[in-house]
């Protein structure tokens, strides 16, 4: 019986411990999300260096508000390691571009090039 609650226990922390592979629409979510509610952790986990640094300027100069924000996806599309997704916010209604690149295996939010032009 111990080795059996052993066993269970070894292969709980296991399962727990493991990576969720989030989809390129679940980060950018999860980004915009955090964004406006200034929550820099999640930002900062779900971003590149660059994409964070320059999320973080533009973060600065928002006003706070305590509503809650709500995101809808409007179109995506995945090109091979590059992923653009199209999103709208309750927080003023208008719509934004991420730019997504899987980096450690993940999808995460990182900043556009000055003239880089997505497939939207």
């Amino acid at each position: 019986m111990k080795r059996l609650l052993i066993c269970l226990l070894v292969l709980l922390f296991i399962s727990c411990s493991e990576n969720k592979n989030m989809s390129h629409t679940e980060t950018a979510q999860i980004v915009a999300e955090s964004f406006f509610s200034k929550d820099e952790s999640a930002l900062k986990n779900h971003t590149t260096a660059e994409g964070y640094a320059s999320l973080i300027t533009v973060q600065n100069m928002l006003p706070k508000s305590d509503k809650e924000i709500k995101v809808e996806i409007l179109d995506e599309a995945i090109d091979g390691e590059i992923a653009w997704v199209k999103y709208k916010t309750s927080f003023d209604g208008k719509s934004g571009i991420f730019k997504l690149v899987k980096e450690n295996d993940q999808w995460k939010v990182t900043s556009k090039g000055p003239r880089e032009k997505g497939p939207f």
